[in-house]
């Protein structure tokens, strides 16, 4: 049954909101809390986090004048409420579906969405150009930064902060602290001086203490200067931001009412000129309590039970891969003492979480800071320790400069577990794997391997131990892997080797990555109209097996190439050592098969990889095609 919501019932845009008086505040967050709960619960999705800036989001529509006033979340994750908030209720249920609204701010998607922000620490760069871009234009709209869940664990953050302290345009941060610890706890006194550092009298009075101390000597205007600074530091810790050039207001309770909308009104109204950073202390999944008992505050769901909290799990006939990849480093890792794990921020969704259980020495999250993680990795490994470098595909992307700069040119053995690799699903097209391939082969000395199952993985782990003449790297999809038969351990691959599971004549398919088992199905398909089909799974991209590949373009009519990843990948690999060793005679038809060239929307994994063409029936019709046969009758979509 749907929350009673009378007064949220009221409200489709923020002018909406605006309407009431601000005594109505604390109802309208509650209903709208009541409705972010239930709404994640029928879709799945980011809970905690929206959560914990409910009051946040309700009291900065009700202050500023959204959306001419900008406002931008970061990580944008937290936004569902804001969504319902901004013309979106009546959708807010197709969240992370097919043709539904996204799980992050979008700017396709509404004009309350100034900035896209699915990965984390984009806040403050963008808003500032925002703030430049206004002041250029002569405007005088406010700019709103909500910047949290552990994002300000990124540099990016800080190099953004001290640009902008540097420009001096106007800008207000809001610090959502729903897991550090950077100030003293939230009370009385912090809220009373919170309110009366924000406020135009104690403005005005620094100012004319400023104006003063500068007609002093300049020993004792420098002194006075550092008294001011101290007092302001001792109560409200925000010596760090001032000196990057932020007026640091704070900490204040986030969830409290009567203290935000004040301080909020009075930094809208504020005569300063520069950026201020006002520091909200939260709780993350504040208001249910299933969410604030959980280890992770609920950060990513599936759909659950409102009233119990206990969340829906689907049967599964195999272990995910990352289970799987977790379960094989720790086989290893009892065996090789210098093997050492390093994840990002997501211990839970790359499997180090249960690796730090039985290692907690020799696992390191380094928070949201990937280009970090890449290059401690590479100290690491220079230090002579074995690191596996556990990160998601599409925020790998984020430190390319740090593979290629400490890692490659270095030739130094760092082992990149790439988890999410290929399509995702819900979170579309933010979080999709699909340029690991690319960029990870182009560089000098790099192994890149893909497991075609689970039972490959666990070899790629093996393998990527006993490594150690440089990088190394090896993919996985999300989810639930094949359902083969698992060695206990993992066997060393022979670098550079890939292997044949079926023999034909007709048609060859060499898989690189996690559509082996399509390439299976398909070869059924052409068996059962008499195309003998071999299967090959080549695991390297680079080096490629070059004598696999000559062996199938020679003795086959047709080679497909079958990766989940984009155009310039496994497949650029293989046509390249044919062209440029003269091996495409007339008689052989290649077809790649890849990730079409676009960023492809959110929908079931199923419905991705069948708007990308690369299911079972469409490898089935590609090998048709090329050779002249009569194609299949195109089947339902799943």
């Amino acid at each position: 049954m749907a929350p009673k919501t009378p007064l949220l019932d009221q409200i489709r845009t923020p002018a909406d909101l605006r309407k009431f008086p601000e005594s109505d505040l604390r109802q309208i967050a509650d209903e709208l809390r009541a409705e972010t709960i239930d709404a994640v619960s029928v879709t799945g999705g980011h809970l905690g986090a929206g959560l914990g800036v409910v009051e946040l989001t309700a009291a900065i529509h009700y202050v500023f004048n959204t959306p001419d006033d900008i406002l931008i979340w970061d990580v944008g994750h937290q936004c569902y409420p804001h969504k319902i908030l901004t013309d979106r209720r009546d959708r807010i249920r197709t969240l992370r579906q097919k043709d539904g609204l996204s799980g992050f701010t979008k700017r396709a998607e509404s004009k309350y969405d100034p900035f896209g922000a699915a990965h984390s620490s984009t806040s403050i760069s963008s808003g500032l150009g925002f703030a430049v871009g206004r002041d250029l234009k002569g405007k005088d709209n406010d700019v709103i930064c909500v910047i949290g869940d552990g994002a300000m664990t990124a540099g990016m953050a800080y190099e953004a902060m001290n640009n902008a302290g540097w420009l001096g345009n106007r800008l207000i941060v809001v610090l959502n602290d729903n897991e550090m610890s950077i100030a003293p706890p939230v009370g009385a006194l912090s809220n009373y001086l919170t309110r009366l550092l924000s406020s135009k009298e104690y403005r005005n009075l620094r100012r004319l203490g400023q104006e003063v101390a500068e007609k002093l000597p300049h020993p004792i205007e420098v002194a006075a200067k550092r008294a001011e600074e101290y007092a302001r530091g001792m109560f409200t810790g925000g010596t760090l931001f001032e000196e990057l050039g932020f007026y640091y207001v704070g900490p204040i309770d986030g969830h409290n009412m009567d203290q935000l909308v004040p301080v909020l009104k009075n930094l809208r109204d504020t005569d300063l000129p520069g950026p201020v950073l006002l520091h909200a202390v939260t709780v993350k999944g504040k208001g249910y309590d299933p969410a604030e008992k959980s280890d992770d505050k609920y950060h990513g769901v599936g759909t659950f039970n409102v009233v119990t909290g206990a969340q829906d799990k689907g049967k599964s006939n195999a272990p995910s891969y990352t289970k799987v990849y977790a379960e094989s480093l720790i086989k290893e890792a009892r065996e090789d003492e210098t093997i050492v794990a390093i994840t990002a921020a997501m211990p839970d969704g790359t499997g180090l979480d249960v690796f730090g259980k039985e290692f907690p020495d020799r696992t390191f999250d380094v928070g949201l800071a990937e280009q970090h993680a890449v290059t401690f990795s590479a100290g690491l490994a220079a230090e002579g320790l074995k690191p596996f470098t556990s990160i998601y595909s599409t925020f790998l992307q984020r430190a390319f400069d740090q593979i290629v700069h400490d890692v490659a040119i270095q030739k130094l053995p760092v082992r990149f577990a790439i988890d999410r690799a290929g399509l995702v699903g819900a979170d579309g097209q933010t979080h999709a794997g699909a340029f690991d391939v690319t960029y990870l082969s182009c560089l000098p000395g790099m192994v890149v391997m893909a497991c075609g199952d689970e039972a490959d993985l666990r070899h790629m782990v093996a393998t990527a131990v006993a490594y150690d003449e440089g990088p190394i790297a090896f993919r996985f999809p999300r989810g639930e892997a094949v359902g083969v038969d698992m060695p206990e351990r993992g066997e060393v691959l022979e670098i550079g080797k890939g292997r044949i599971l079926q023999e034909g004549n007709k048609v060859a398919l060499l898989n690189f990555g996690g559509r082996l088992a399509e390439c299976m199905k398909a070869a059924d398909a052409l068996a059962a109209r008499g195309l003998p089909t071999t299967i090959a799974d080549a695991r390297f991209s680079k080096p490629l097996d070059t004598k696999l590949v000559e062996t199938l373009a020679r003795e086959h009519e047709v080679l497909i190439t079958i990766e989940e990843a984009s155009i310039g990948g496994f497949a650029t690999q293989v046509l390249n050592h044919l062209v440029k060793n003269d091996l495409i005679t007339d008689g052989l038809k290649i077809r790649p098969m890849f990730l079409p060239d676009r960023f492809q929307e959110q929908a079931k994994p199923v419905e991705m990889y069948e708007d990308a063409g690369l299911n079972a029936h469409q490898i089935t019709e590609m090998a048709l095609s090329a050779l002249g046969e009569q194609t299949l009758d195109q089947p339902a979509r799943a």
